[in-house]
């Protein structure tokens, strides 16, 4: 019986010759008790390292090669589903490689492939490191939802000839149903586009670059890891000083999020005067939850289509702002932080973007016209800012759950200016504390002379300037220590 669990396995067996049952697994790396495959030993056992040949899965499952000028022939007993259309496409195209595993009860426990270089195969993309790519993107995907049937195993098989399109049909090739099952499709019909010689150039670039575009993509489900609230305690104490309301229902998130291991149905909407700390916040959730961030400035949206997209019709065509961030972070799941949603609704000319960003926040999928295809957005999890929520509309109010930040206090400015705002800067600056001191009076008139205005950021300019002054002074007139008094703050800051 096998050392670990298989709890996912099938006892069905692909086709009459297989010898494997494939098991489901969404381990994020290949260990000898969690392996990619694993191959009979009952005949001898193998060495920690082995070079050979897959013998293709769809026709006789097993692992070809030679030791001590003899040749061996082991059947593959069990296979990580992700992994079963990447060892058929390395049976298929005969590419050598070397195994690494471990003798454990149930058989040879592979858990690592790698390439060799004169391997012989026939693919221009099994060269310049593309197998490790594809068993790192497998590694980091999802197990499939359902397993090939044989049709499907027939389609992927298809005799794809070498075009400079290679890379991209190996890979979705190798992928399988790693990849939803609409993208699947729609990389089919624009490749079929792509390699067309009955379309116009222009057409085959563009679905060339479209399927570039979202092949970069790790398409993930909507399952999120536990995240440890003290943790996120702490970065939320990092990054704020204060806010306990606010830090609350971000822990409550938290701990929702523990209970279901999905993203909450509502985004955040962060309401506040300027300055009030409402990015910070934002980026703050962004590293609690482990994702990558891109922000969409709504102040500088005035076209829906720059969210979504031009058609391809036009040459100089492109997607939109929203299917780039996820080119750029490279995975589906995602924090969209949405600047000044209050503007929102300020489109001219063409239609409004806060339309688009419903379609987006409903996590139903979004529609790029260039991509021609829908988007899943199960992973994204949206955090607005707004000035002014009076300016935003209903339909869009209703997409988050509403945290209001008021303005700091007098006493709670002075806190953040001397324990975080002043000594952030003088550690950039490679000032130590006690060559920069502001008296106490001095707090009082730095606080005071922006006592109407909102927020931190006045206070943090304070600081650079004061820091900025302090080391010219110990840099030039060689001083060794500079105490700013309020006389000197308000001397320094231009106040009276």
């Amino acid at each position: 019986m096998p050392v670990f669990d298989f709890s996912g396995a099938s006892d069905k067996k692909p086709i009459s010759e297989c010898t494997y049952i494939t098991f489901d697994s969404n381990e994020k790396e290949a260990t000898p008790l969690k392996p990619i495959l694993i191959l009979s030993n009952s005949e001898r056992k193998w060495k920690h390292h082995t070079v050979g040949f897959f013998m293709n899965p769809a026709k006789k499952t097993a692992f070809e090669f030679k030791e001590d000028d003899k040749l061996y022939i082991a059947d593959i007993l069990q296979i990580d589903s992700r992994f079963v259309s990447l060892l058929k496409w390395l049976g298929e195209h005969h590419i050598n490689v070397r195994l690494s595993g471990e003798n454990v009860e149930a058989g040879y426990a592979v858990y690592k492939i790698r390439e060799i270089a004169f391997g012989g195969g026939d693919k221009l993309s099994a060269e310049d490191g593309f197998l490790q790519f594809m068993i790192d993107r497998l590694l980091s995907s999802n197990a499939p939802t359902e397993g090939l049937t044989e049709d499907e195993e027939a389609e992927d098989g298809d005799d794809l000839k070498l075009t400079s399109l290679q890379s991209i049909i190996d890979f979705m090739t190798c992928a399988g149903k790693t990849l939803p099952d609409n993208i699947r499709l729609w990389a089919r019909r624009n490749l079929a586009v792509a390699r067309s010689k009955e379309v116009s150039p222009e057409e085959r670039r563009h679905a060339q670059r479209a399927l570039s575009i979202m092949m970069n993509i790790q398409w993930k489900n909507n399952y999120f890891e536990s995240i440890d609230p003290v943790e996120a305690r702490r970065i939320l104490d990092e990054e704020l000083y204060g806010m306990e309301r606010v830090k609350q229902r971000i822990i409550e998130t938290v701990i929702q999020i523990n209970r279901t291991h999905t993203l909450p149905a509502y985004g955040l909407l962060l309401v506040g005067p300027a300055g009030t700390g409402k990015s910070q916040i934002a980026y703050a959730v962004a590293r609690i939850l482990k994702l990558p961030w891109t922000t969409l400035d709504m102040s500088s949206i005035n076209d829906p289509e720059q969210l979504t997209g031009s058609s391809r019709v036009y040459s100089n065509a492109k997607p939109g702002i929203i299917m780039e961030a996820f080119s750029v972070a490279g995975e589906s799941n995602l924090v969209f932080i949405i600047n000044e949603l209050d503007k929102a609704s300020s489109g001219k000319g063409n239609g409004n973007p806060a339309d688009v960003l419903l379609t987006l926040l409903d996590n139903l999928g979004f529609t790029d016209n260039y991509m021609e295809c829908m988007i899943p957005t199960v992973g994204v999890y949206p955090i607005a800012t707004a000035n002014d929520k009076e300016m935003i509309s209903a339909p869009l109010m209703s997409r988050f759950a509403v945290i209001e930040l008021p303005d700091y206090t007098k006493e709670e400015k002075k806190v953040i200016f001397s324990r975080f705002s002043l000594p952030k800067v003088l550690k950039r600056i490679s000032l130590r504390e006690d060559e920069c001191i502001v008296t106490e009076d001095g707090l009082e008139a730095v606080v005071e002379m922006y006592s109407n205005t909102t927020g931190i950021r006045d206070l943090e300019q304070a600081a650079e300037h004061i820091a900025a002054n302090a080391l010219y002074q110990i840099e030039v007139d060689k001083v060794s220590q500079v105490v700013f008094n309020a006389k000197m703050i308000k001397e320094l800051l231009g106040g009276n």
